[in-house]
């Protein structure tokens, strides 16, 4: 049965009972508990007002008698909307060639005077990462790796995933998937090692959800994370200079400590792999990039010969 057809049947299946549960759903249909609850968001997608029941026996029942509400847009929200658009279509974010649709959809709810305004937008407003010459124009450096979103999509149901990198398959407990430096990356447990690792998306040939009889809970993997959670070994104080140049950009996991209730000073704290070349080129790039407003607490002897070399060099 294909998916659209599939869809079409549950969608008259629920609306003809008065409740109706995931595994009622997964019995009636010999589908999945993941493909359930997807095709359950895509019926509230299309328009029929489900209300979720919170419980052990909870379920979910059709809201009769109610018409979803006409979405109206301020003239200051179409504004948002549309320069969020385009502050973000050339940065590698999943869903990028359904952006085009969302425009034109956005132009179709407006007034001609709003279409006029968001026209002249388009013209003025340039964002780094874009081509000055063509805005609007996608290089292929703008997509992200074709895997991006279907993991995104594995996510929304599961988050013990198998994935497959350069012919190795890892089982894993995704925490995060974050951007970083224009790759995007996961942060997750290997429920094989029980440690820590991060895998680039764009290395990644599969993924697919990980068999339910081998997992740990959530709470027993932070918990081994929490005892391997390494002791701090970079100690910066930031004075408003630094802390400007923090806030223009950082690792995504960097945090200050403010010092003073002006925010005008702070602490960052940190652990180096001293080991990892790539850690250490990585910190002194950064720290040189924060510029000369900070003060050193601590510091490895690795990362101070990497800056003091970079220095020498710079001086030459």
């Amino acid at each position: 049965m294909k998916k659209v057809e599939r869809i079409n049947i549950i969608m008259r299946y629920i609306n003809n009972r008065a409740h109706f549960t995931i595994s009622e759903i997964m019995r009636e249909f010999q589908i999945s508990r993941s493909t359930a609850i997807r095709d359950i968001r895509e019926i509230e997608a299309l328009g029929m007002p489900l209300v979720a029941e919170v419980g052990r026996d909870g379920g979910y029942f059709v809201m009769r008698n109610s018409v979803l509400p006409v979405v109206r847009f301020t003239d200051s929200e179409v504004k948002a909307l549309f320069i969020a658009f385009m502050a973000t279509r050339n940065q590698q974010l999943p869903y990028l060639k359904s952006r085009q649709s969302l425009s034109e959809k956005l132009l179709g709810l407006i007034s001609e005077n709003q279409q006029d305004d968001l026209f002249l937008l388009n013209q003025i407003l340039l964002f780094e990462g874009t081509n000055p010459n063509n805005p609007d124009l996608l290089d292929l450096a703008d997509l992200p790796h074709p895997m991006l979103e279907k993991l995104i999509q594995l996510l929304l149901t599961d988050c013990y995933l198998f994935i497959s990198i350069n012919g190795e398959t890892y089982p894993v407990y995704l925490l995060h998937l974050y951007r970083e430096k224009s790759v995007w990356l996961i942060e997750g447990f290997d429920l094989q090692e029980e440690k820590l690792r991060i895998y680039p998306v764009d290395q990644l040939t599969d993924v697919m959800p990980y068999p339910v009889k081998n997992r740990l809970s959530r709470k027993k993997i932070l918990e081994k994370l929490n005892k391997q959670k390494e002791a701090v070994n970079v100690v910066l104080e930031l004075g408003p200079d630094a802390i400007a140049q923090f806030r223009i950009y950082h690792p995504v996991k960097a945090s200050l400590s403010y010092t003073n209730p002006y925010q005008t000073t702070a602490i960052y704290e940190t652990f180096i792999h001293v080991d990892n070349p790539d850690e250490v080129s990585g910190i002194t790039n950064w720290l040189l990039f924060l510029g000369e407003d900070i003060k050193i607490r601590e510091m490895p002897a690795e990362v101070l010969k990497s800056i003091q070399s970079r220095l020498n060099i710079y001086g030459q």
